[in-house]
């Protein structure tokens, strides 16, 4: 493991993920939609959907809403998203990939594209940097909100078959095998554990610092691939300042 911190870059992120809540929801609700058309609609049974569900509740998702999109899946809507995957560079040579379910591919390629370039980054073709980064499972614990000192969780979560953890002041973050991920999860809230996150994300083999000449442009990428309709998930390589 890297060393990389997202929980570090989560917490950064709460207030301007406040200000776009509206479009957060209506990207979430793509996603259920899509996973209750896959799998069905009861999230016991759908493993996959359960993972959404799990991160609509954590953006606050009202209930209702949830259950709008997976009736809508329950009633035979016609509507069809496909899964697409952008590679690229940011500004100072950082890696970046972009998840994005559209029903327009050439809409989003398009859009992704114009994101890239205009902010002195550059695409990539398929593979180009989908191989620095690993699928893992990724959980966070408040620290404020579990009484277990860093010993106990360790034990704990190699019990379960975690592979990882790293621990600060406020939180101790998890790192399992994507696999493993919804086991370890389940057996944290069993043992009485409060997960504050649990996400199955792209984790950076290594990380880069963004030149400071460039962080404006960097931001401003990332922000505009975000506030897209279609884009889902952007994952980059960029070092927080712990890391650099």
């Amino acid at each position: 493991m890297s060393g990389h911190s997202k929980w570090h870059n989560i917490q950064g992120r709460k207030s301007a993920q406040d200000a776009k809540r509206g479009k957060i929801f209506q990207k979430l609700s793509r996603e259920l939609f899509m996973a209750a058309k896959a799998g069905g609609s009861d999230p016991n049974d759908n493993a996959a959907l359960r993972l959404i569900v799990d991160k609509a509740r954590a953006a606050n998702m009202p209930k209702d809403n949830i259950k709008r999109a997976l009736d809508k899946a329950d009633g035979g809507s016609d509507e069809h998203y496909d899964e697409v995957t952008y590679e690229g560079y940011a500004p100072g040579g950082v890696a970046v990939l972009v998840e994005a379910l559209t029903d327009n591919k050439n809409r989003t390629a398009s859009a992704v594209r114009v994101a890239f370039t205009r902010n002195g980054g550059s695409m990539g073709s398929s593979g180009s940097v989908a191989y620095m980064f690993d699928r893992k499972g990724y959980i966070v614990l408040d620290r404020s909100k579990n009484s277990q000192d860093e010993d106990t969780v360790l034990m704990d979560i190699m019990d379960l078959g975690a592979d990882d953890l790293q621990t600060s002041d406020d939180a101790y973050e998890i790192y399992t095998e994507a696999k493993e991920f919804a086991a370890v999860r389940d057996g944290l809230i069993e043992k009485g554990y409060e997960l504050a996150d649990s996400e199955l994300t792209m984790i950076p083999q290594n990380t880069t610092p963004v030149p400071e000449d460039k962080q404006e442009q960097f931001e401003h990428m990332i922000d505009q691939l975000e506030d897209d309709e279609d884009v889902s998930e952007v994952y980059t390589a960029a070092a927080d300042d712990d890391d650099e």
